[in-house]
């Protein structure tokens, strides 16, 4: 099964003065039954940040914190003493385990935009972890290891192939260019879910990026 959201399908969030949020799930004041979650991915989130905008020190817990920069630069502080700029091609993990608070900015002169996406562990509790990949290259596999999930980054020039991951579940956001899937296009802010789809192959439409989740088990909730 294939299920395609369009950028423009998103719900556009963002209270705050120079941030546009646009959301894949169920998030803040937004709520569908039907569009909850999807295996482990409890939120795929785009943001634009203005220079000097962001979000304030706010508290998480229980949660796999992955971002994705697109352009511009993100600072990244919080309660453990990090205090990190995240650029393109770098990959930011914060593991929030048994409770974290950190802030999100934009610094710098540019507009900021990146992709943040949360994940349920595979247990709850424990100390909070961070880490930073510079520069991972393109089709590296990132696996968190609090849970049963594998992040692969796809760079392509146009016209080019890649096979996507085998796995029970499987979700592709584009960020930049298009991308031939599964007999549908998608282009920039378009997402695809697959359900038990193995042997796919994608094709760029244009100098393309974009992101696959590879998921390997449903949340587990302790009840």
């Amino acid at each position: 099964m294939t299920w395609v959201q369009r950028a423009d399908e998103r719900y556009r969030g963002g209270a705050e003065p120079g941030v546009e949020t646009w959301h894949a799930f169920s998030f803040s004041g937004f709520y569908d039954p039907d569009n909850v979650r999807f295996g482990l991915l409890a939120a795929c989130n785009e943001e634009h940040l203005a220079p000097g905008a962001g979000f304030d020190e706010h508290p998480h817990r229980d949660l796999e914190i992955v971002t994705w920069v697109i352009e511009g630069e993100l600072t990244h502080e919080d309660s453990t003493g990090h205090r990190t700029v995240v650029r393109p091609g770098d990959v930011q993990r914060l593991s929030a385990g048994s409770g974290v608070r950190h802030s999100e900015r934009n610094e710098g002169s540019r507009p900021l935009r990146f992709v943040q996406m949360w994940l349920t562990p595979a247990a709850w509790g424990g100390e909070p972890e961070y880490e930073v990949i510079r520069g991972i290259a393109d089709a590296t596999p990132y696996a968190l290891e609090r849970t049963e999930a594998v992040l692969h980054p796809r760079r392509l020039a146009d016209g080019a192939h890649t096979e996507l991951p085998d796995a029970p579940a499987i979700y592709v956001h584009v960020v930049r260019g298009g991308l031939r899937l599964a007999g549908e296009t998608l282009g920039p802010g378009d997402a695809a879910r697959l359900f038990e789809r193995p042997g796919l192959r994608g094709t760029a439409v244009g100098e393309t990026e974009f992101l696959v989740w590879e998921m390997h088990a449903e949340p587990d909730y302790g009840f």
